[in-house]
């Protein structure tokens, strides 16, 4: 049936098939495979509304690909899940953010000419 790919968080290797067995032939290691949340359950990095999300951000806490793995998010508009520590509403809140800092930085670019 082909295969899919999981977020860091979906307690499943990239590269997991559906019948679960892994095709990792002529697959280099990437950002997912370094992360310490490889292997865990899927259901810590997407909890129900309202369920405490300590677990997630404990194994976030000190990945060595905490970046690589907000990036991704950001990148690819992940709406749902902990990704790089961050919550749908914390990464949400860091887009706006940065948006107001490029509009402010080209309000001034466009003043200072």
């Amino acid at each position: 049936m082909g295969e899919i790919m999981k977020s860091c968080g979906s307690g499943a290797a990239w590269g997991e098939m559906l019948d679960g067995s892994v095709n990792a032939s002529n697959r280099a290691e990437t950002w997912q495979d370094r992360a310490k949340c490889k292997g865990a359950s899927a259901s810590v990095f997407y909890p129900l509304r309202g369920v405490p999300t300590a677990s997630a951000r404990a194994l976030c806490k000190d990945c060595p690909v905490k970046p690589d793995c907000l990036s991704y998010a950001l990148e690819h508009e992940e709406e749902f899940g902990i990704w790089g520590g961050l919550s749908e509403r914390e990464r949400r809140k860091l887009i706006r953010a940065q948006a107001r800092l490029r509009s402010a930085g080209e309000r001034r670019l466009f003043e200072a000419s």
